[in-house]
């Protein structure tokens, strides 16, 4: 198993939430946290552009990447919806083995 973290950013916390569910009820990933609002800065439009922005944190598995992202970008409202994932080097045994077990859970 190679263990991910999958990050996206939304507007609205609710649309956090929304994909949050969605990307959990197909089992891609085993939690995902929202954060409180961030400040984001980035270049859109040939312009350095600043919003509030909710962090949407998923711990996941690498082999459920592309269903994953494929998930984000049907339900996000962005254009180009920030999808990056993150290997995890590191990881407590007994929380590995439960993300693989809340995984394995939906594969069908």
């Amino acid at each position: 198993m190679r263990p991910i973290l999958v990050t996206t950013s939304c507007d609205k916390e609710t649309e956090g939430h929304n994909i949050a569910v969605q990307i959990l009820e197909k089992r891609l990933a085993a939690c995902v946290q929202i954060s409180a609002p961030v400040r984001s800065c980035y270049w859109w439009d040939n312009k350095i552009t600043t919003d509030t922005e909710y962090l949407v944190v998923m711990k996941s598995e690498h082999s459920l990447f592309t269903e994953l992202a494929k998930t984000i970008k049907l339900m996000h409202s962005y254009e180009v919806p920030e999808i990056v994932a993150t290997d995890i080097v590191e990881i407590d045994d007994a929380y590995a083995q439960w993300l693989k077990e809340e995984l394995r859970n939906g594969k069908r």
